[in-house]
């Protein structure tokens, strides 16, 4: 069940940091269409995410007996912020890596 709950969040917390920004420039009419470069990020971060959170997300112990729920809850927040977090890396790593390739 926690290990459910742990993907889960880091799932929508990746493709949350994706879809958020492509939204907001569709919305002002700065993306016609979805680029590549998002699901190269998403796929990327999704899978180094998985990994991450198989291999440290064990360390945590903030399920505690007792609580139900609200344990849920703070776990699934924690690996939504995990997944948001690995994607802006992932994407702020492929941004520079663009901008040196470019110069």
């Amino acid at each position: 069940m926690e290990l459910g709950i742990r993907i889960l969040g880091m799932f929508l917390g990746v493709l949350a940091r994706t879809y958020i920004p492509y939204l907001r420039k569709l919305r002002q009419k700065k993306e016609t269409s979805f680029k590549e470069c998002y699901l190269i990020s998403t796929v990327a971060s999704l899978i180094l995410g998985l990994i991450i959170t198989v291999l440290i997300f064990p360390q945590f112990n903030i399920a505690q007996p007792g609580l139900g729920l609200e344990a849920s809850i703070k776990l699934f927040c924690l690996a939504f912020g995990f997944g948001f977090g690995w994607n802006s890396m992932v994407s702020e790593v492929v941004k520079w890596t663009e901008k040196e390739a470019g110069s």
